[in-house]
């Protein structure tokens, strides 16, 4: 049967409920709360892999530059992005400005000034998942109607994944949209890609630009925003995924891990699963970000409608509180 509606839920979102079970229960869980340092030399070491071969790239055929971009930058790009994602929820360094300047650092090849935004939109997500006007994971009501489960729509909407998510903003009004900090953000970025195209030309800047379409739309990884929270099965609210790709994401896979605790960094999430097994293996998680990109495509039960909302706001929930305390 075609959905013409997202799927409404009164509860709050499971993910705070299942926190507080886990630390009753398995209170170890709290060692491995804390920061990882080591993210910032992978961000410089992937940030200098990217520039190094978009000017590698800058005399070759655009055949190629379009090949490299597809099986090389879009995971070179999508680290960076989980790379940002830990940065927004400081868990590089102690120092909250220095994890800012570490997510500009990494947006860096990333073309468009997106870290300060993303960070501010992310938090909310995980403040309110599910409140419309509040989560910008969720798609616009004119978006899901539009692309609906049709397959000519879906990879339209992975193409152009990018540009629906900024077509997002303007409805989530309760976010502050420009300080010091995205100042220097598009700053950076300005400099950046003018150097780039002065010295290298088009083809650099056009390979990471593909780049960063492709590490969120019409590839497998694109799979990873289906992953998270879309329902595939009796509206269970939010998917892991456990297959080989987290090697090269990150371990951004473990999402149900991630929601239930966000100040834990990426390479503590496998021991955090290990450590609630009999949490997280009673839920359903997806074993293939290749399998469900395929399937998403082609199933007509998978729309963009495919998502719970709720009107219930609820309490901001403060994690370091539930963690820490």
């Amino acid at each position: 049967m075609k959905q013409n509606t997202f799927i409404h839920l009164s509860e709050p979102e499971p993910h705070q409920t299942r926190t507080k079970e886990i630390l009753k229960n398995h209170p170890d869980v709290r060692t491995l709360i804390g920061k990882n340092p080591a993210s910032f030399f992978i961000i410089i070491a992937v940030v200098a892999l990217q520039i190094t071969a978009s000017i590698l790239l800058s005399s070759q055929p655009w055949w190629l530059v379009i090949i490299v971009a597809y099986f090389f930058g879009a995971f070179a790009s999508h680290a960076l992005f989980v790379m940002i994602h830990e940065c927004s929820h400081k868990l590089v360094f102690k120092a909250p400005a220095a994890n800012i300047l570490a997510g500009i650092i990494a947006n860096i090849p990333q073309v468009f000034p997106s870290s300060i935004s993303f960070s501010r939109y992310h938090l909310k997500h995980h403040s309110f998942q599910g409140v419309h006007e509040l989560d910008g994971d969720l798609p616009n009501k004119w978006e899901a109607k539009l692309i609906n489960n049709y397959f000519i729509g879906k990879i339209i909407w992975l193409l152009l994944y990018p540009l629906f998510q900024l077509f997002r903003l303007s409805r989530l009004k309760e976010i502050k949209t420009f300080d010091k900090w995205m100042l220097l953000n598009y700053a950076v970025q300005i400099i950046f890609v003018t150097c780039i195209i002065y010295f290298f030309g088009a083809k650099s800047i056009v390979y990471l630009v593909l780049s960063l379409f492709f590490s969120v739309g019409l590839h497998p990884l694109g799979a990873r925003w289906i992953q998270e929270h879309y329902v595939v099965h009796e509206k269970q609210e939010t998917y892991s995924y456990y297959g080989i790709l987290n090697k090269l994401a990150f371990n951004v896979g473990y999402h149900n891990e991630h929601h239930d605790f966000p100040s834990i960094p990426w390479n503590r999430l496998p021991r955090l699963k290990y450590k609630a097994t009999s949490y997280y293996d009673s839920l359903i998680s997806h074993p293939s970000w290749t399998k469900l990109f395929f399937r998403f495509l082609f199933d007509r039960e998978i729309s963009l409608y495919s998502r719970i909302t709720r009107s219930n706001r609820g309490k901001l929930k403060v994690i370091d509180e539930i963690t820490m305390n």
